[in-house]
């Protein structure tokens, strides 16, 4: 189940990103506009979920008293203590409010993030898993076809594809059969292609497991040797994962740097090939990680009053930019992760700045001015002891 994702993906992102594309013909300004387009239709479920968190920073240690009140009161009383608590959730509100629009909002998130890793920006991939058996044992044919995915052939011009292989999965020692891509009209996509002569796309096929129990040439041309599992990847290239935008050299370019970043020279030693390090993905990676320190800092996640959180919470820009270095994207992906997390730094800043509740603000004046006068007790040049009146 993609719980709407794969609907949402080819029904609202890929015409919005067809619509832009045609406004303007460059793919790095058509993600660009579709993750705007997206970020202000779910900016009021984002808001929500902002304010509620504002909120809850200004009432939770009240909160948390009244709650400890309220158990200490009624610990004999399970319904007078519901009863309580509910009414200290209707006066401040609660705590998981905001996760309810934060929910609503997620398929359209990730829907986008689908969109962005597939065609026409990153190469997509079929997986097809194959039982080689004894010939004897091939008793009958069951046709395979795997789940469609759109592939752009042209620029604006799309079509959704699936791998095929009409003798099925279960294949006996000494068969021979040819997998292939077509669309879901049946039609071969090699045939397709033909209709788009400018456009310059090459499928290819390759063993993944199994190398020992068949034999592949790139066309999809298999002929099973050993019984065994094998499982074989398909590959239609994105027709726009080699072209840039901005300082983006590849916009399917994925990983900041190449596996063969460290090379072995003659005499035994290592050298750095500076080269093989891609500075846009890193620069994409690093001002990522910036973004979210400050968008943190702007939330005042950062001023957590345990110093385990208050670590934690310092950490966790480094840990999710890393991420990006061990788990790669392509470098499209990334562009879009970026614009929405510096839309979601701004929105977070004009929403601090609005007043809060009447009764929120009376709350935190209370507070200010609690912390002032302690603050103003603890001063070291004050005297902590009346001096005595001299006779």
């Amino acid at each position: 189940m993609d719980f709407g994702i794969g609907f949402l993906s080819n029904n609202v992102m890929l015409p919005i990103l067809d619509f832009f594309y045609g406004i303007v013909p460059s793919y790095g300004l058509a993600i660009v506009a579709l993750t705007l387009v997206i970020r202000f239709a779910v900016y009021p479920l984002s808001a929500g979920s902002i304010r509620n968190m504002r909120r809850m920073k200004v009432v939770q240690p009240l909160m948390q008293e009244r709650m400890k009140e309220i158990q200490e009161r009624y610990k004999d009383n399970p319904t007078e203590q519901q009863k309580a608590m509910s009414e200290v959730y209707k006066e401040f509100g609660n705590p998981l409010a905001g996760c309810f629009p934060l929910l609503l909002q997620l398929p359209i998130l990730f829907a986008l993030f689908a969109t962005l890793r597939g065609s026409p920006f990153a190469n997509v991939n079929y997986q097809v898993n194959l039982q080689i058996v004894p010939s004897e044992q091939v008793t009958e044919v069951q046709p395979f076809s795997s789940k469609p995915q759109n592939i752009y052939v042209a620029e604006g011009i799309h079509y959704p594809v699936q791998a095929v292989l009409p003798s099925g999965t279960k294949l006996g020692v000494g068969q021979d059969v040819n997998l292939d891509f077509q669309t879901k009209e049946g039609k071969p996509f090699t045939e397709l292609l033909k209709s788009y002569p400018e456009t310059q796309i090459q499928p290819s096929w390759q063993i993944t497991r199994g190398q020992e129990r068949v034999t592949l040439d790139e066309t999809g041309h298999l002929v099973a040797m050993q019984p065994g599992d094998v499982t074989i990847q398909g590959t239609i290239p994105g027709m726009a994962a080699e072209k840039g935008f901005l300082f983006i050299s590849a916009l399917g370019r994925v990983g900041a740097v190449d596996n063969e970043l460290v090379t072995t020279l003659p005499g035994g030693g290592r050298q750095i090939n500076w080269g093989g390090i891609h500075w846009d993905i890193l620069a994409m990676i690093l001002t990522f990680g910036v973004s979210l320190y400050v968008n943190q800092l702007l939330s005042g996640q950062g001023a957590a009053a345990n110093s385990q959180q208050k670590t934690m919470n310092q950490l966790t820009p480094i840990i999710f930019s890393g991420m990006f270095l061990f788990f790669p994207l392509p470098a499209g992906v990334l562009l879009y992760m970026l614009i929405a997390n510096i839309f979601q730094t701004v929105q977070t800043f004009i929403l601090q700045r609005e007043p809060l509740p009447e009764n929120l603000q009376k709350l935190l004046d209370e507070k200010e001015k609690a912390e002032a006068v302690k603050n103003r007790s603890s001063l070291p040049f004050e005297s902590k002891t009346k001096r005595k009146p001299s006779s």
